[in-house]
């Protein structure tokens, strides 16, 4: 069972490895092209990148109803097709509805990949091997994304729009490969997930017992500031932030970008050995204050006026710091989420919070672009060092609600008593069973210390 969970995982894995590096071809490069290599204008431009969370916005409450009902591996397969076929079209198409269209189909299809995949990790993964399921999982996909974006940067040419087909036709081929790793995975029976492959039957009112539970409700209050206070702010607020007020030059900006995935895929991993074993509210509390720290670096580096290389490597740091914070999320904020989900409503807790992540990422640049670009410098940084200590609060506050095996599922497993050998009617076999017994369980004891 252990070797089966372990090369579904390592499956599942190295597709989402795969379609990060094909999505980091054209992240970057999306504006640019439909704005001028298509020469479709600015307005059409922030339409497609509008669609893109319009359209996760609209699947993402029924997301996790098909997932429930029908399983997370047809979901997750549909949703690569989905994005591989908004993929190409972007490429292919020259005229404003068909862009807009495959826009549509792109951010549908990513939306629905991304809790069919949570899922798929869950029943591939025990409550102690969780964390670093989705740690791995977070570090392959700002790898490829980092690694994708670096080789799409060698390949694009602003003045022949056949490199940009070139990039977005990789980009499908990625999402296919997804989709072929993903339909080719045999999804164990997990403990966590009693009833691996759900039936028609469902418990009715779903969103209503999800809102009834007050731990989770809690947790996406707590997701959406924290996803607000961060990615919702990279491409937009913080952008216009250090190129306004710190007044770094783009090419600083994209080196501060850099210094995020590199502190992530540096430190993740050395991260995941420091909190796996600790209090998840905790860990996500020491967040909090890591991006306190980061924010009032961020503000320093507007106030440090002459002396541009200080105020330079201040938003860099931030930038850094953000990503020390992403790398504690990562083994932490997941596997909570589908370790407060009843068995049958894995897929409901997961779309519910993707759901809360995109309205952040949609409310967090619109409300950061509006604030800087109305000079409320001092407001937006005060607003999310405020954010950043309410992360501290309510994770302390979760914290209080949560049972042992979920704020620390390690603890929980290494009080469990190990079982006894059972006494067989020969002596001798008794024997030997309890001897092997007490090493077995020496070994549990001393893995789970």
């Amino acid at each position: 069972m252990t070797t089966a969970m372990g090369a579904a995982l390592r499956r599942i894995q190295l597709g989402n490895a795969l379609s990060a590096f094909g999505n980091g071809f054209t992240v970057p490069y999306l504006y640019v092209y439909v704005a001028k290599v298509r020469d479709l204008g600015a307005n059409t431009a922030g339409v497609v990148l509008a669609m893109l969370a319009v359209a996760a916005l609209v699947v993402l409450p029924l997301t996790g109803r098909a997932i429930d009902r029908r399983g997370p591996l047809p979901v997750a397969v549909i949703g690569t097709v989905s994005a591989a076929i908004g993929a190409l079209g972007l490429g292919l198409s020259a005229t404003e509805p068909l862009v807009v269209a495959s826009a549509i189909a792109l951010g549908a299809g990513i939306a629905v990949i991304q809790p069919a995949l949570a899922t798929m990790i869950v029943w591939c993964s025990t409550t102690v091997t969780r964390s670093r399921a989705f740690a791995t999982q977070f570090f392959l996909n700002n790898l490829g994304l980092g690694v994708g974006g670096l080789v799409g940067g060698l390949l694009v040419d602003e003045s022949h729009p056949a490199s940009f087909v070139r990039l977005f036709a990789i980009e499908a081929v990625m999402f296919l490969v997804l989709g072929a790793a993903v339909a080719s995975v045999r999804l164990p029976r997990t403990p966590k997930v009693e009833d691996a492959v759900p039936t028609e039957e469902r418990a009715k009112g779903a969103w209503r017992a999800m809102f009834a539970d007050r731990r989770m409700v809690w947790l996406c209050v707590l997701g959406f500031v924290l996803f607000f206070a961060c990615y919702g702010q990279f491409e937009s607020g913080l952008a216009a932030y250090a190129t306004e007020v710190t007044r770094i030059p783009p090419s600083s900006l994209g080196i501060a970008l850099a210094a995020n995935t590199a502190a992530i895929v540096a430190a993740q991993f050395v991260v995941l050995k420091l909190v796996e074993r600790r209090r998840r509210s905790r860990v996500m509390a020491l967040v909090g204050m890591v991006w306190t720290v980061a924010w009032l670096a961020a503000g320093l580096s507007g106030l440090v006026h002459g002396a541009q290389v200080v105020a330079t490597t201040l938003l860099i740091s931030t930038y850094a710091l953000f990503g020390i914070g992403e790398s504690m999320l990562s083994p932490t904020l997941a596997p909570l989420v589908a370790d407060l989900a009843p068995a049958s409503l894995i897929g409901q807790y997961n779309s519910a919070f993707a759901l809360v992540k995109q309205l952040a990422l949609a409310v967090g640049p619109a409300v950061g672009a509006l604030m800087v670009g109305h000079g409320m410098y001092g407001a937006y940084i005060a607003m999310l060092v405020v954010c950043a200590l309410g992360i501290t609060a309510l994770s302390l506050g979760l914290g209080r609600m949560l049972r042992p095996g979920q704020d620390n599922p390690h603890r929980a497993v290494a009080a469990v008593p190990a079982p006894r050998a059972e006494v067989t009617e020969s002596v001798e076999t008794a024997g030997s069973v309890e001897s092997t017994g007490s090493v077995e369980s020496t070994g549990s004891v001393a893995a789970a210390v």
